[in-house]
C-alpha cells in the first residue's frame, strides 16, 4: 500500500505499524519524540478553509464561508478548483472579474440577487453548465449569474490582494491555486503511536527540519543550544506559535528582523522573556524584539500539533559546528567534511581536549573558512555534579561559566589565598539578584563541594569550592544561611587550591 513518509511517497506492506515504517525507511526520529500522523489529503482538505490563487500578476486569498446553505458549492470547489489553473482571466470589468470556463453538475438559477464587494461566487454563464465561472467581485451589485440554488452562489470572501485583483486583465493567466495549510487545518491528525497500523493514503511525518538566517550568527548558535539529543521540548504552545524557553534569560543581540509568516523561528532579544525561541504557526507583525534565525522546511505538521511537554525530532539543513569538549584529531576530521582549515593552539596533539574556539559561531567559522582551536591535557578539565533541589542556583553557575549553552564553561579565580582551604570565582552581582536561598548547608560543608552566594549577602553570586570540610562557613566563607550548595567537583580537583588571581579554570557536568 501507498503512504507518505515525511512527505515521500512509499511503498509498504499492509498492516504496517509506524515503528515498522520507520525502521524501514529510516525516518529521522528520537525515540519518545511526537509524530503526526494525517490520514490522508482528502481527510486533510476537508478542514481546509483558505485557498491562494496565484495569477501571473500577483496572488489572492480567499476564504470559504461558514454557511451550511453553501456547502454544496463548497465541495464542488475543493473537488474542482484545479481545473481553474493554466486558464486565463475571461473578462474584467470595473465591477468583477472572471475566470473560467469549467464542466460541473451545477444547476442555474435565473434570479437576480445583491451582492457585495469580496463575494466569491460561481457562475453559469448562460445558464450553462458548461460554462462555469469563477467570478470575483470589485464592487457592490445586482446582478443575474446563473447561480445554482444555493446561498445566491457565493461560497467564499476575498481576503486577500485586492490590489491584484484590480490589476488583473484578460492577459493574465491563473498559474496555481493553493491550499493554505494553517494549524485549524489539522484537526484529523493527532500524536500517534508507533504501534498504530498506518492503512493505504496516510501521511506520516516524524520530524521537523530548518534552515538557518546566514545574517543572525550569534541567535543561531542560540537555536543550535536549545536541541539536544536530536531534539527539543515544547514549553508553550498557543494558536499562533510554539514556544521553546530552557534558556528564557540569556541576553541575546539584535540581529536579523524579518516579517514572522508561519514556520519563522525566531529568538526573543530583548523585554520580558528574552532568550526564549518561537516558532510561528501563524503570520505576526514584524517587531525588533525577535531575532529571526531560521525557518522550518519541512515537519510543520509536526508544530502544528505540538503541545506543551512534547518532545519534537529536529534534524538542521546546516550542521552545528561545535569544537568544545572534543579531541583535536575529532575537531579536524568534522572540520575537514566542512571544508573548513583547522588551526590548533594549546595541547596541539590530537589529544589535546578543545575548551576554546574562534570563531565561536557556526555561520562565522563557514564565512571565514577557518577555526582556531585551543585545547588543554585531558586531567585539567574539571567535572561537576550538580543537585537536583537548587534549580536557580544551578542555572546560575551554568549561565556564569557557559555551561548553559556549551559543553565546557570557564570560570575565573576571583579570590586565593593560601591556608584558608577555598578558592572563590568570579560572579555576576546583577543576574546574582534573584538567588533566593536554596540548598543551604545544614551541619557541615564537605570537601570539594561548591557554593553560591545568595542574595542575602551583600556579595551575592560569587562562586566557591572548599577543599577540607567545615561546620561554620560556605565555600565563599559566608554563613550557612548566606549559601547555597550547586554541586560537587568531582575529578581533577588537585592544585585548584594554588591557583592564583585571573586563572581560568575549565569545568564540564559530569555524565556519571
Amino acid at each position: 500500500m501507498l503512504i507518505k513518509v515525511n512527505g515521500k511517497e512509499v511503498d509498504v506492506a499492509e498492516g504496517s505499524t509506524i515503528q515498522e515504517v520507520i525502521e524501514k525507511t529510516n525516518a529521522p526520529y528520537t525515540p519518545g519524540s511526537i509524530i503526526c500522523l494525517i490520514k490522508g489529503k482528502k481527510e486533510l482538505e476537508k478542514n481546509i478553509t483558505k485557498y491562494k490563487i496565484k495569477t501571473t500578476r500577483g496572488s489572492i486569498i480567499i476564504e470559504l464561508v461558514d454557511n451550511e446553505e453553501a456547502n454544496p458549492i463548497i465541495d464542488v470547489w475543493k473537488n474542482q478548483y484545479e481545473e481553474f489553473v493554466d486558464l486565463s482571466i475571461r473578462w474584467s470589468t470595473s465591477t468583477e472579474v472572471a475566470i473560467g470556463p469549467i464542466v460541473t453538475d451545477l444547476e442555474p438559477t435565473h434570479n437576480e440577487f445583491k451582492y457585495y464587494d469580496g463575494d466569491v461566487v460561481l457562475s453559469l454563464s448562460s445558464f450553462s453548465n458548461e460554462s462555469t465561472h469563477l467570478i470575483l467581485l470589485k464592487e457592490h451589485t445586482t446582478n443575474v449569474y446563473g447561480v445554482p440554488p444555493y446561498n445566491k452562489g457565493i461560497f467564499a470572501r476575498i481576503i486577500g490582494g485586492k490590489k491584484t485583483l484590480n490589476e488583473l486583465t484578460g492577459d493574465d493567466v491563473v498559474t496555481a491555486i493553493e491550499p493554505i495549510i494553517e494549524r485549524s487545518t489539522k484537526t484529523d491528525s493527532a500524536s500517534a503511536d508507533l504501534s498504530t497500523v498506518l492503512e493505504e493514503g496516510n501521511e506520516l511525518y516524524t520530524y521537523i527540519s530548518f534552515e538557518i538566517d546566514e545574517e543572525s550568527p550569534v541567535c543561531v548558535e542560540h537555536l543550535f543550544s536549545i536541541i539536544k539529543d536530536n531534539r527539543i521540548k515544547v514549553n508553550f504552545d498557543s494558536n499562533s506559535f510554539v514556544g521553546f524557553y530552557e534558556f528564557e534569560g540569556i541576553d541575546k543581540p539584535k540581529e536579523n528582523t524579518t516579517q514572522r509568516v508561519r514556520g519563522t523561528i525566531t529568538i526573543r532579544n530583548t523585554g520580558n522573556g528574552v532568550g526564549r525561541m518561537y516558532v510561528y504557526r501563524e503570520n505576526r507583525v514584524l517587531t525588533p524584539n525577535h531575532t529571526t534565525v531560521g525557518r522550518i522546511t519541512a515537519g510543520m505538521e509536526i508544530i502544528d500539533i505540538a503541545k506543551k511537554d512534547d518532545f519534537i525530532t529536529v534534524k538542521s539543513q546546516q550542521q552545528r559546528l561545535l569544537l568544545l569538549s572534543k579531541s583535536q584529531s575529532e575537531a579536524s576530521k568534522i572540520l575537514a567534511e566542512a571544508g573548513v582549515e583547522h588551526i590548533r593552539e594549546g595541547v596541539s596533539d590530537d589529544d589535546g581536549l578543545i575548551v576554546e574556539q574562534s570563531p565561536r559561531y557556526t555561520i562565522d567559522i563557514l564565512k571565514e573558512g577557518k577555526v582556531v582551536t585551543k585545547a588543554i591535557n585531558p586531567n585539567e578539565l574539571r567535572d561537576i555534579e550538580f543537585v537536583d533541589n537548587a534549580p536557580r542556583s544551578v542555572k546560575y553557575f551554568k549561565l556564569i561559566s557557559g555551561l548553559l549553552e556549551n559543553p565546557v564553561g570557564k570560570i575565573k579565580v576571583h579570590f586565593a589565598v593560601p591556608g584558608m582551604h577555598i578558592t572563590i570565582f568570579e560572579g555576576d552581582k546583577k543576574l546574582a539578584k534573584g538567588l533566593v536561598p536554596e540548598n543551604n548547608p545544614v551541619d557541615v560543608v564537605n570537601e570539594c563541594e561548591i557554593g553560591i552566594t545568595n542574595m542575602s549577602a551583600k556579595a551575592a553570586g560569587l562562586i566557591g569550592i572548599r577543599f577540607e570540610p567545615n561546620h561554620e562557613f560556605g565555600p565563599t566563607a559566608e554563613s550557612f544561611n548566606a549559601t547555597n550548595i550547586v554541586g560537587k567537583m568531582v575529578s581533577n580537583t588537585e592544585g585548584l587550591e594554588e591557583l592564583k588571581e585571573g586563572v581560568v579554570v575549565y569545568v564540564r557536568e559530569s555524565m556519571s
